[in-house]
């Protein structure tokens, strides 16, 4: 058994339909036919007690990888942070798996920047499941729905005080929030404070 098909076998029930034709937004991409595979498997899923969203192939534009991928939705809040990656899943903070040309990577929601993961999905696959408590924030996440009960979808677990910013992966500093919001959100906090010196003192300041 592969590790897709094993981390497949791990996750939910397929989030959506199976697709018939690899879409457009796969296009250009040297592993776009290798992660279509696995979505023809199993179109979107979750594993590990939520801590893994892989999203599904739709036309739902909230929830579907090409919805997600889209400019308008949350990607402008990173500006040019965000180019030239097309995101497949998410882990239970909302670091994004993505393509990259360097293969597949995390790109890390609170700060923009890029860790490259694995040359292939079987690789990424494999990355997961050897360490997917670190990989995915599992532990986090069943301790939190051990109290709260299980996540509904398009929800996410926040830092309360960012992570990047000296926030403690703890449940105190933890609240749930909708993913949409989340990204844009992280993604304002990215580009304004990309250029600063390592410990620089900030302020937040939330507005409409």
């Amino acid at each position: 058994m592969s590790a897709v098909q094993k981390l497949l076998s791990l996750g939910s029930e397929a989030l959506a339909q199976l697709p018939e034709n690899m879409p457009p937004v796969f296009e250009g991409w040297k592993l776009g036919p290798e992660l279509f595979a696995m979505l023809r498997e199993k179109n979107g899923f979750y594993a590990f007690e939520s801590a893994l969203h892989v999203f599904p192939i739709t036309l739902d534009p909230g929830s579907g990888l090409e919805g997600w991928n889209s400019e308008s939705l949350w990607r402008q809040e990173y500006k040019d942070l965000a180019r030239g990656l097309l995101f497949f899943g998410e882990d239970i903070f909302q670091n994004q798996f993505c393509l990259s040309k360097k293969g597949v990577a995390r790109f890390w929601a609170e700060s923009g920047t890029l860790e490259v993961l694995a040359s292939s999905i079987e690789g990424w696959a494999d990355l997961i499941l050897s360490d997917y408590s670190v990989q995915t924030g599992w532990q986090l996440a069943h301790d939190w729905q051990a109290i709260h009960g299980p996540l509904p979808r398009g929800k996410r677990l926040m830092p309360k005080k960012p992570f990047f910013l000296g926030g403690q992966f703890s449940l105190d500093n933890l609240w749930v929030g909708n993913s949409l919001e989340g990204m844009r959100f992280k993604g304002d906090l990215a580009t304004q404070t990309r250029d600063l010196p390592d410990g620089t003192k900030i302020r937040l300041k939330v507005t409409d």
